[in-house]
């Protein structure tokens, strides 16, 4: 699935300085990859092409809360103290917007192109729960035997260089979604930031034979039982330090309320605005427009993201399906929470908490779940 063979065994696990960050993305670069990796632009921390180690955010971390990003100076120069921005990588991998095929009038008939070749990928600082999510659209993408072609073709021969959190965001809840914060499979090469804050080195560990044949060519020594140490309980930081929890048995408990007052409560705040949608790593829903220019002589097919939130996508003829906000809204977070189980055996959710900051009235997943769960233990809660 996505191109990551792992090994039958791992190499021992390395560490390196700052400098040696510089030796992996010319190692990657050489090898033909597109190297994207994430950077602060507009104010926030974006993923965007990386060559030069210098470009990744040392001494930067963000604020987050619901409806509320901020950046501020950390003081120190670890370059992967941040957690989670507003973007995620499917924006390479299932892009917002992409052209299927288009056709040129020749003659009686028509010349159709397919997309264009894509460049193979190198994602550096991709993070447990991100990892996670990439496996999810592969499942919905690849193993669910009905295979969209261009996001295997990016997905093909992608080089994953994750990073295990040693701090978390105020909107992450990865822990409690058992996505994070310590990286477990899917990726080529696992970084741990660890050490003097001011100089911070990085324990290296291989994840595949792609992996490991870029980790021979690091600057580095043996990583002693003190570095995995200390990686350990970086980690481990992370974990206590979540700002959020989702409820137990999430899943089960939506389906019991579908009826819950709650739903139309969060109704009123709801701007039915698709933010949640759009930073949400793991939601693939979209739509299919065809253009044609004025002549007739080029036609074109798109595919971009939609949303459930939008009136339009429940319509069918004779109106739209959801026409409230609170249906919406439903829709959207049992879809995540319970029916996705259903679906593909496993959670739509991750807990990256996107979803929370980027929020213009600060809604949180969590606390909805928390409310509900509440009014069941007390009895109340369905009209």
């Amino acid at each position: 699935m996505g191109g990551i063979a792992p090994m039958a065994e791992n190499p021992p696990a390395i560490v390196m300085d700052g400098a040696g960050l510089q030796s992996l993305l010319e190692a990657l670069a050489d090898r033909g990859y597109l190297v994207i990796g994430p950077q602060v632009a507009d104010g926030a921390i974006v993923y965007q092409p990386l060559s030069v180690a210098s470009d990744l955010p040392a001494g930067w971390i963000e604020q987050q809360d619901g409806g509320l990003y901020r950046l501020v100076e950390s003081g120190d120069a670890r370059r992967f103290a941040h957690v989670v921005g507003p973007h995620t990588w499917k924006r390479y991998l299932y892009p917002s917007r992409q052209r299927l095929w288009s056709a040129t009038r020749q003659g009686q008939g028509f010349e159709v192109s397919t997309e264009d070749e894509q460049p193979r990928y190198a994602f550096i600082g991709v993070r447990a729960c991100e990892l996670r999510a990439i496996g999810i659209h592969d499942k919905v993408f690849i193993d669910s035997g009905f295979t969209d072609a261009g996001y295997a073709e990016r997905r093909r021969g992608n080089f994953l260089v994750a990073v295990n959190c040693a701090r978390a965001g105020d909107t992450c809840f990865c822990a409690s979604m058992g996505s994070g914060p310590d990286v477990k499979d899917g990726y080529d090469l696992a970084l741990t930031e660890i050490g003097d804050a001011g100089d911070p080195s990085y324990l290296v560990e291989a994840g595949s034979d792609a992996g490991a044949d870029v980790q021979r060519m690091l600057p580095g020594r043996p990583a002693g039982p003190d570095d995995l140490s200390a990686a350990a309980d970086a980690v481990a930081a992370a974990a206590r330090s979540m700002g959020r929890e989702m409820v137990a048995d999430a899943g089960p408990l939506l389906k019991r309320h579908l009826e819950h007052r709650q739903w139309d409560a969060v109704a009123e705040r709801c701007l039915n605005c698709t933010n949640c949608t759009m930073v949400c790593p793991t939601c693939f829903c979209s739509t299919v427009e065809d253009v044609t220019d004025l002549s007739g002589m080029e036609t074109e097919r798109i595919r971009k993201w939609d949303s459930c939130f939008t009136l339009d996508f429940s319509y069918i003829h004779g109106g739209a399906v959801r026409r409230e906000g609170g249906s919406r809204y439903r829709q959207w977070m049992t879809h995540k929470l319970a029916y996705w189980w259903d679906q593909f055996g496993e959670s739509g959710c991750v807990g990256c908490g996107r979803c929370i900051t980027w929020c213009p009235v600060g809604i949180d997943i969590t606390e909805e779940a928390r409310a509900i769960a509440a009014s069941e233990a007390a009895g109340q809660g369905e009209d």
